[in-house]
């Protein structure tokens, strides 16, 4: 009796589909550890643009000590050399597929990984990076310029931030959504007002906000469908010599002004855990102290991930 053979597959006759879907599992160090050189069929199916819509390096971490001058931040050279390595792996993978790229708020990206990225995700739309200390004008304004199709930007409180809001409104027509880390001061706001006058969407979440500035962002952005002042640590400077106080309701006049809004979120209760912690950190959240992933909510869905 002649015995029966068994035909075996082999994984590289897998459907590209299937291992598309296999690959999606993966998080980015998987995908990116050398799986693409297994073979032809393999690569090709790494460089889906299903993997690839969004670049999310939202665990990754500088290792770094502060100092105290600028950049305030010493990145060593390891930590240095494995975001170059993925970024050059990912950005390679990923042919210039990326719409959202996204930064830990500890990962300190220079000016050549950031001019490196953007040149080959020219068609990104939405930027997350909370941390800009090792990124100069020059380094974000060359970026802003190949982004042409960016819409949201997810950014710490910086001062001076004319040159970037300048930058935004001369080159990224279809910028709608700007999400401000940090305290946001009097001066921050008029620079919106003046350069991004026709952004929809602005979360201002769990910082520190001087009343009159809340009220200037009301009052000179008439485009405004959703402000999110969640977790606020609201500021009213009353006639000297009143010291100035943390409100605890917003008053009549500013419910009047964002009575126009499509959607106003707010939070200043004295039970909400998240109100207490923009209080104890007075404005500036040291998100390193808590939950790790916390620092990525927002109440508005498209700053959430």
């Amino acid at each position: 009796m002649e015995a029966s053979v068994g035909v075996s597959r082999r994984w590289e006759d897998l459907d590209t589909d299937i291992l598309v879907k296999i690959f999606q599992c993966l998080d980015i160090d998987q995908l990116t550890s050398g799986i693409a050189h297994v073979c032809s069929s393999w690569r090709m199916a790494c460089c889906d643009p299903l993997l690839w819509k969004t670049l999310d390096l939202s665990v990754m971490r500088s290792n770094f000590i502060n100092i105290p001058v600028e950049p305030y931040v010493f990145v060593d050279d390891r930590s240095e050399e494995k975001l170059t390595r993925l970024l050059k792996t990912s950005l390679s993978l990923s042919q210039g597929n990326i719409r959202t790229l996204i930064f830990h708020f500890n990962l300190y990206v220079s000016d050549e990984q950031l001019t490196y990225t953007a040149e080959r995700c020219p068609c990104l739309q939405r930027l997350v990076m909370p941390a800009w200390n090792r990124v100069t004008r020059t380094g974000i304004c060359k970026a802003i310029r190949i982004w042409k199709d960016l819409e949201s930007l997810t950014m710490p409180s910086i001062a001076n931030p004319g040159y970037i809001m300048e930058e935004i409104a001369n080159n990224c027509k279809n910028f709608s959504e700007l999400k401000v880390m940090g305290p946001l001061d009097y001066s921050f706001a008029a620079t919106i007002i003046m350069y991004l006058p026709k952004i929809r969407v602005l979360s201002l979440r769990c910082s520190m906000l001087l009343k009159d500035t809340l009220i200037s962002i009301l009052d000179g952005l008439r485009n405004l469908e959703v402000l999110n002042i969640s977790h606020c640590l609201v500021i009213e400077i009353p006639p000297h010599p009143s010291p100035r106080r943390a409100m605890r309701e917003l008053d009549q006049s500013i419910v009047d002004k964002a009575s126009r809004l499509h959607e106003f979120v707010t939070c200043m209760k004295d039970s909400c855990i998240m109100c207490r912690c923009t209080r104890n950190d007075e404005g500036l959240m040291r998100w390193y102290r808590y939950e790790e992933g916390l620092w990525k909510a927002d109440e508005v869905s498209s700053f959430s991930f």
